[in-house]
């Protein structure tokens, strides 16, 4: 699951706000607040084999939008405190009569 590794990732570079001691920083919770289904009036690239990508813009995409709460803790001095972080994803084309 990419979204995982790179919340991974993520943690892993962060400092504590508290002391500024790099990796040390723990998630300790990740909790999910809200999930939306949102139509969008982005435009997608799509690939065209085997040339360039080609640009649909008349389509509405409909993209998942999820609110998760993230609970860190530094392992050095103890700190906890939350964030608020949001990951989206296309889940397909809107229909459209």
């Amino acid at each position: 699951m990419p979204s995982a590794l790179a919340a991974e990732v993520r943690t892993f570079f962060r400092h504590c706000p508290s002391c500024g001691r790099r990796f040390e920083i723990r998630l300790v919770k990740k909790k999910l607040i809200d999930r939306e289904e949102v139509e969008s009036d982005a435009e997608e690239y799509t690939p065209a084999s085997p040339g360039p990508m080609v640009l649909e813009s008349d389509v509405p995409l409909v993209v998942e939008v999820d609110d998760f709460s993230y609970t860190y803790r530094c392992k050095h001095c103890g700190h906890q405190w939350s964030e608020e972080h949001f990951d989206a994803e296309k889940i397909g084309k809107a229909v459209t009569d």
